[in-house]
């Protein structure tokens, strides 16, 4: 009608952050995490094994949506459970060292990929898979990883030298280790978590979901969070086995 008012659209109310709940659960995740590692023993092996099993339902979940038929399906299942499997045994069976030294390396590369990701931007690697995953991400993952990895090592060289007679050395530390060496490892192991990534994105994708699940409010599921460390602990634990293998028939030859 001519004349009259236009009528109001109310607008949409704002969306709510969730950034409180992934706070939140972040705090809880490492409280759990952090006192398993404290306990150690039967209490750090139960809990790798218990998450190890949680993983494992949710990578059936996703193959359930992607397998044709049962035959893929069982195949799906086979290969994921020795994935994860494998994952978690070497994440159970390896020295504590060796376990801090992994975990603080995955966080180091997903914080480093973040911070350059969202600074720098720039091409991505592989849109069709993980839009927000970028090459400089990658970089400063890899960075990040071979920072962690250099002063590791040099941290536990320090360690042992206090050991001596001649009592703590940096000096030492610096001569008996091959930091060169450790930064190039931390940096191919951020390939492999990076690539860890792109695995459970691929899965996702297929299978049509956001997330891997539900469990971790503000965070998915816990595929979604450890789908970095599982590629990480195979090649960390299977060269640390490897290593002992060869120390042992070096010994007994």
């Amino acid at each position: 009608m001519e004349g009259a008012e236009p009528v109001a659209t109310p607008a949409a109310p704002p969306k709510r952050s969730d950034l409180p709940v992934r706070v939140a659960s972040a705090a809880v995740m490492l409280g759990i995490a952090g006192f398993a590692l404290w306990q150690g023993g039967l209490v750090l092996k139960g809990f790798i094994a218990l998450v190890g099993f949680g993983v494992f339902a949710e990578y059936a979940a996703l193959a359930a949506r992607i397998a044709p038929d049962p035959a893929r399906m069982v195949t799906a299942v086979i290969t994921g459970g020795l994935y994860i499997g494998w994952a978690a045994f070497a994440l159970i069976v390896m020295p504590m060292v060796l376990l801090i030294a992994v975990l603080g390396l995955v966080i180091c590369t997903d914080t480093g990929a973040y911070f350059a990701g969202r600074a720098i931007g720039g091409p991505k690697i592989a849109p069709s898979i993980s839009p927000s995953k970028t090459w400089a991400g990658l970089a400063g993952g890899m960075a990040a990883a071979a920072l962690w990895a250099t002063l590791y090592i040099l941290f536990a060289a320090y360690v042992l030298s206090a050991m001596s007679p001649t009592g703590p050395s940096l000096a030492e530390a610096f001569r008996t280790t091959r930091l060169g060496m450790a930064a190039l490892a931390g940096a191919g192991l951020a390939v492999a978590a990076q690539a860890g990534d792109f695995y459970e994105s691929w899965l996702k994708r297929r299978a049509g979901v956001k997330d891997s699940g539900r469990l971790i409010p503000g965070h998915g599921g816990l595929f979604d969070r450890v789908d970095g460390l599982l590629p990480v602990a195979i090649i960390a634990g299977t060269a640390w086995a490897a290593s002992g293998a060869a120390a042992g028939g070096a010994g007994g030859a």
